[in-house]
């Protein structure tokens, strides 16, 4: 069975691979051959607008009608020539500023006369004449004549950077004949540019070639033999020639009658190919590889899950109950492990329980145990002190002792899930925060802000003394002056938040972090409860919860060295300050 499986598959992989393979070549030399004659194509129109341009700036100084006259006029004062030249100079150069690309112009009239501007100063080829530049402008009837790309100006010996040059004849309209020729030199880089566009290959080599098969420029070097170029000299605007090593596509200049060449070597169109063919092999090899393994697990994907299983519920029957069995094979091996899995989690859970409640018995009875000393001893106790302390005058200390007097009285009369109003809480901490004043010797500012009509709100009893509690021993205390302490409160649709916040040195990220997740996981000590039994931030976000639902509790914003923002969220309190149940 391992090798008809193997033999099967390694079969059909090759088959679909050579299908495969077969096809995509010859989709791939029809994209491209596309390719090639579309970007052949848009070269062409490239060159279409330059052409345009080109020819609309040659017409800016054949047509101009004043420099025309300029030229034809002849005088013997020498002030009145040097006016001339200026001019014709002038209107020469405010034309080469008009571009940025322009090189250098040159007029040359009939009779020997040359008004140059460029770049550099100009010095003149003697030799002009000679030229087959200067007899293709002097024969072009008047029409613009591209000329080429050169490796430097044709007639200026001074500049030897490369340009691409084109001209035309300057006519005298009214006596209908010619007095001479512009010559233009521009940048050739857009040309080059253009050509370089079209490129489908690192090897790619472009060229511009005139009608009669001469190399005008080209982007790439060196060039190929014109005996293996395709003839030029046919109707077509388009020739496409697929050859054994290289592809050649050329299209047509409709306005000048060049050609822009593109020839590709098949090591150019193949690297695709070439890739794709060497994926293929890797993934065909991958792909038996796989087979290979797929063979011999069959045979055990149903021993090795069992396996599995019955080596977890030896770990269960010694006490672990940690573990998970994971497995992937038939259906119903996968329910079997699934409830297996369920199984074990559940009895884990089961477990934390039963220790949780343990802990928290112990906890109660050690409250039980410290709530047997009799309070009355002590609240009689201070009431005698603050009288004494009375008779003497010393009001300050007496007034402190009298509000320790009535914090213990307040927290000693404790019911579970007791309710009392807003407002006997707030007398409460006012009886805190008189005690923390006088300690602070007056750095503490307290801003109670809380309107009358929400006075009578139902709220269990020791809400605000932890959180207000932590604010101070965590933020305040550590502060030298300008401690504030704010409570207000906002409501919102059906919710009502408390809001204690104060200015001090706030948490870091870490530590709050630590917070929000102690009050999220039962247990965890955080760096802002102060531990106080029963009456800490967990126990009184865990109160909260237990009262009103899981939406509510407390929520905590701190910025380090800015301050902490506590919100006690409760409710929407219903008409005589009840909360719904």
């Amino acid at each position: 069975m391992f090798l008809l499986f193997l033999f099967g598959m390694s079969s059909i992989l090759l088959i679909v691979s050579l299908l495969y393979y077969g096809r995509t070549t010859n989709q791939f030399h029809e994209k491209i051959s596309d390719l090639s004659q579309k970007n052949v194509a848009q070269t062409a129109g490239l060159f279409n607008l330059l052409y345009k341009g080109y020819d609309s700036l040659s017409k800016s100084l054949s047509n101009n009608f004043e420099l025309i006259r300029l030229l034809n006029e002849t005088t013997d004062e020498p002030a009145v020539a040097y006016i001339n030249e200026q001019t014709i100079t002038n209107i020469i150069g405010a034309i080469f500023y008009s571009r940025d690309d322009l090189v250098g112009i040159h007029v040359i009239t009939d009779y020997g006369k040359i008004y140059n501007y460029g770049n550099n100063m100009n010095v003149v080829d003697p030799k002009y004449r000679e030229k087959d530049w200067y007899r293709q402008l002097q024969a072009s009837s008047g029409k613009m004549v591209w000329l080429g790309v050169y490796e430097h100006s044709l007639i200026d010996q001074v500049e030897d950077s490369p340009v691409f040059a084109f001209g035309r004849q300057i006519y005298d309209l009214n006596e209908h004949k010619p007095i001479g020729i512009v010559l233009y030199e521009t940048n050739p880089q857009r040309v080059l540019d253009a050509l370089d566009n079209v490129k489908l290959g690192e090897h790619s080599q472009v060229y511009l070639l005139s009608e009669d098969g001469r190399f005008v420029t080209s982007a790439t070097d060196p060039k190929p033999a014109l005996d293996r170029l395709p003839s030029l000299k046919n109707s077509e605007e388009v020739i496409v020639r697929q050859e054994a090593d290289r592809l050649v596509v050329a299209s047509k200049l409709t306005f000048s009658g060049w050609w822009v060449m593109i020839i590709t070597p098949d090591r150019d169109l193949n690297v695709e190919l070439v890739e794709m063919k060497r994926y293929l092999l890797i993934v065909i090899f991958i792909l038996i590889l796989l087979s290979t393994l797929i063979a011999s697990l069959v045979s055990r994907s149903l021993s090795l899950p069992l396996k599995k299983l019955i080596r977890e519920m030896k770990q269960v029957e010694i006490g672990n109950f940690r573990g998970m069995v994971k497995v992937s094979s038939y259906q119903e091996i996968n329910i079997l492990v699934a409830s297996f899995n369920r199984m074990v989690h559940r009895i884990e859970e089961l477990i934390e329980q039963v220790k949780h409640s343990s802990v928290s018995e112990k906890n109660a009875e050690l409250h039980a145990l410290q709530s047997q000393v009799n309070p009355h001893f002590l609240y009689n106790t201070l009431d005698m002190i603050y009288w004494m302390l009375d008779e003497e005058g010393n009001e300050q200390l007496g007034e402190l002792v009298l509000s320790l007097s009535s914090m213990f009285r307040y927290s000693s009369a404790w019911e579970d899930g007791v309710e009392v109003t807003l407002q006997e809480e707030l007398e409460q901490i006012g009886h805190y925060l008189k005690i923390i004043s006088l300690r602070l010797e007056g750095r503490l500012t307290v801003e109670c802000e809380i309107e009358e009509r929400y006075l009578q709100v139902r709220v269990p009893k020791m809400t605000l003394q932890p959180i207000i509690e932590n604010a101070v021993k965590h933020g305040l205390e550590a502060l030298k002056d300008g401690g504030v302490l704010k409570v207000f409160i906002q409501e919102d649709g059906e919710t009502l938040r408390i809001i204690v916040e104060d200015n001090g040195s706030g948490l870091e990220a870490a530590k709050l972090e630590q917070l929000l997740e102690s009050l999220a996981w039962p247990g965890r000590q955080s760096s802002r409860d102060n531990g106080t039994g029963g009456i800490g931030l967990q126990n009184l976000h865990r109160r909260l919860q237990q009262l009103f639902g899981k939406a509510y509790g407390l929520e905590i914003h701190s910025t380090p060295g800015a301050g902490t923002q506590v919100a006690i969220v409760l409710p929407a309190p219903q008409e005589g300050g009840t909360h719904p149940t």
